[in-house]
């Protein structure tokens, strides 16, 4: 059995009575007027047939189409959600469609997705999420968005500025530094670091701000551990720092009644690791803020629910990711913009004084 012919936009104008090209520009959005009365025909009977527009072929024949690609690297992580949030509810004013694909931190997808939105002729991109240190990925993805812009894409990073596109700039380093200077003043002396994935330029950033200040203070880290941008990543690097140390650092001792920690204070590198800090703590013992301060960099949400309140560097996320939409969507400057991002300091229960 033969499957049902697809319905097309003739069928359309057909049955609203008017011609291909009236009910082109009903349908469409064109830029010439159309009556209201027509375009509310040309509709209902799009409506009554079932008519599904053929996207791609939209965006060839008006030069661009109302589709925004959005790529983050994990859209679970409470960071990305909020961004998300915020270019979503920009979009919605300006009558703009958001897709998001998340990369689960895999370098070669964020190539793929900006391909996939040459080839679907998205209006524009907006790649939000860190530098990751892959060798041979960047000359691929800076080729992938030349290729884009050459069929009038726009793009924009949220995070690290990228050669030849506008970026919303995320000042990481100058943010450690504060909160590493302010536990310090708090009187903390034995610190050591959650330093996230080696080859994030976001967590090399903030644990250089950690270790630059630390340094300029007369201090060395405890322990530097590495782990996943994740609550699991910071829940593991506290076991490690709870139970043995650093095998690069001086040895950290075991939590236990009677015992006293050879660190004082905690910096992680973004907010869920310091979460799974805090349960890692909670597992071996380890009272936060009694026995251990915790602190972190975000300032997600999702710390409303957190007891002790966590010490953070707020960032303006969901703003983040509105402005990213006004820059993707405004003129273009004969130069890359660069909109520069400064945490706030907050301090709360998890870091009192020492």
């Amino acid at each position: 059995m033969a499957e049902p012919r697809a319905v097309t936009l003739s069928d359309v104008a057909r049955e609203a009575g008017v011609s291909l090209a009236t009910a082109s520009r009903a349908y469409n959005g064109s830029d010439r007027v159309v009556g209201r009365e027509l375009r509310e025909r040309v509709l209902a009977a799009a409506e009554r047939l079932n008519y599904m527009a053929n996207t791609p072929a939209q965006a060839m024949a008006r030069g661009r189409s109302n589709v925004i690609g959005l790529v983050v690297h994990d859209i679970a992580d409470p960071y990305f959600a909020a961004i998300t949030a915020g270019v979503m509810k920009a979009a919605e004013t300006e009558g703009l469609i958001v897709t998001v694909g998340s990369t689960l931190r895999n370098p070669a997808r964020e190539v793929d997705y900006v391909d996939a939105h040459r080839g679907l002729q998205s209006r524009a991109l907006i790649l939000a999420g860190s530098k990751i240190n892959e060798p041979g990925v960047q000359p691929r993805l800076t080729k992938a968005i030349d290729d884009f812009k050459a069929r009038g894409g726009r793009v924009v990073s949220i995070g690290q500025a990228r050669t030849g596109i506008d970026s919303v700039v995320v000042g990481n380093r100058a943010g450690a530094q504060q909160l590493a200077d302010e536990l310090v003043d708090l009187g903390h002396r034995r610190i050591a670091i959650l330093a996230g994935p080696e080859n994030l330029q976001t967590a090399r950033d903030r644990t250089s701000g950690f270790t630059h200040t630390l340094s300029a203070r007369g201090l060395d880290a405890v322990a530097i551990e590495h782990g996943d941008f994740t609550r699991d990543g910071g829940y593991a690097a506290m076991i490690q720092v709870i139970d043995r140390g650093s095998p690069n650092h001086r040895s950290v001792a075991t939590a236990s009644p009677g015992s006293k920690l050879s660190v004082d204070c905690v910096l992680a590198a973004n907010d869920v690791m310091a979460v799974g800090a805090m349960a890692a703590c909670r597992d071996r013992g380890v009272r936060v803020p009694q026995d251990l301060s915790i602190a972190g960099f975000d300032d997600i949400a999702t710390l409303r629910d957190v007891t002790p309140g966590l010490t953070t560097i707020a960032l303006p996320l969901e703003q983040m990711g509105a402005k990213a939409l006004e820059l993707v969507l405004g003129e273009p400057a004969a130069t890359p913009r660069r909109e520069r991002i400064t945490g706030e300091l907050i301090v709360r229960e998890s870091t009192p004084s020492r």
